[in-house]
């Protein structure tokens, strides 16, 4: 194997030894997060994991305690098994690959597929497709042979999402995501047309305008109280997110083109911010309400289209970040899925 680790072979341990730092000298799992190769990817997560199984040795003996003194100049000898098998079932589902290379892989999500195998969704997810799109290129993520997903997008919504093939990529692409250095960006249709001359948004708490007529959108969201499929907006011990919007095209006073992008990515946000902000997503059967299109402000088609909308009108977009190898910026565009452009192009139709 090249790189950072020993040669070894196929009855072998992979091993890495790993030489504390100057200055670096601290309990065991923090001098180690401290002087591993940064190439070798390996978490301080993992390490811990490692330091537990018996696989983290100094001078022919095993140490199993984290709160281990490690020493400046210590030579420390990490065993590292191969990438292994999951469980998950790997299944030839066709895929649209935007871009791919020996570290990540960006995919246009379509509508009704899961990212995630769960209880209720155990297969035909993106995992599932990306188990056997990838197959020996996955080089590891945390020692199981997987994608790293490091965000998602809901099951009805459509789009762009990033995985990562290996450690280093993982590890990388997530520290951006925590940081808030990617550029997601999102079109919506929502009900009626946000605007900063709405009394009634600038007297909704968490709603302010900035330069350029974009909407800011910032509160804490946590999981309802009684319905837990939901989350809700909160004041009080919830997670921080922040949704800006603009609008791109107004349909009369009934609809409206947005596009949204996050500073933070937690569950439902978009949908959940633009319902707190009165302008539900056409089609959100979970946060849109009961509105109604009006046929006489639209066309009948636009409004019949919009009202029978069978999802959440929602595309991811855009996706920009820095590859996390290389540190070559890489952005990509998605155009908007079938639906979603025949349900613009109804409501672009003009009265007579």
């Amino acid at each position: 194997m090249s790189g950072p680790f020993a040669d070894a072979s196929e009855d072998e341990d992979i091993t890495l030894q790993v030489t504390i730092a100057d200055g670096c000298a601290d309990r065991l799992d923090k001098a180690l997060a401290r002087s591993v190769p940064e190439e070798a990817a390996l978490s301080r997560t993992r390490l811990m994991k490692m330091i537990a199984e018996g696989a983290v040795w100094r001078g022919g003996e095993a140490l199993t305690d984290p709160k281990t003194r490690a020493e400046d100049g210590d030579v420390i000898t990490l065993f590292l098994d191969p990438p292994v098998s999951v469980d998950t079932l790997a299944e030839d589902i066709p895929l649209t690959v935007i871009y791919e290379d020996d570290h990540l892989i960006v995919v246009d999500k379509p509508v009704g597929m899961v990212v995630h195998p769960a209880p209720g969704t155990p297969s035909g997810t993106l995992v599932n497709a990306l188990l056997a799109h990838c197959g020996d290129t996955l080089s590891g993520i945390g020692g199981e042979r997987r994608p790293g997903i490091v965000h998602r997008i809901d099951k009805d919504t459509s789009g762009l999402l990033v995985v990562a093939k290996s450690d280093k990529a993982h590890h990388g692409l997530a520290t951006q995501f925590e940081r808030h250095d990617v550029n997601r960006r999102y079109l919506a249709l929502v009900h009626a047309v946000p605007s900063a001359a709405d009394p009634r948004l600038r007297g909704i708490k968490g709603v302010t305008f900035e330069t350029g007529g974009i909407i800011k959108i910032a509160t804490l969201l946590a999981r309802h109280k009684t319905d837990r499929q939901r989350q809700a907006v909160v004041w009080h011990d919830g997670r921080h997110a922040v949704t800006r919007v603009r609008v791109l095209e107004a349909f009369a006073d009934q609809a409206a083109l947005v596009e949204c992008w996050l500073e933070t990515g937690r569950t439902h946000q978009i949908r959940v911010h633009m319902a707190h902000a009165g302008h539900g997503l056409l089609g959100d059967q979970t946060y849109g309400g009961k509105r109604k299109l009006s046929p006489k402000a639209l066309t009948p088609l636009a409004a019949d289209t919009g009202n029978s909308f069978p999802r959440q009108a929602l595309h991811a977009a855009t996706l920009g970040f820095t590859h996390p190898v290389t540190d070559e910026w890489l952005e990509f565009t998605s155009p908007l899925p079938e639906d979603m452009a025949a349900l613009l192009d109804a409501m672009r139709i003009p009265q007579e």
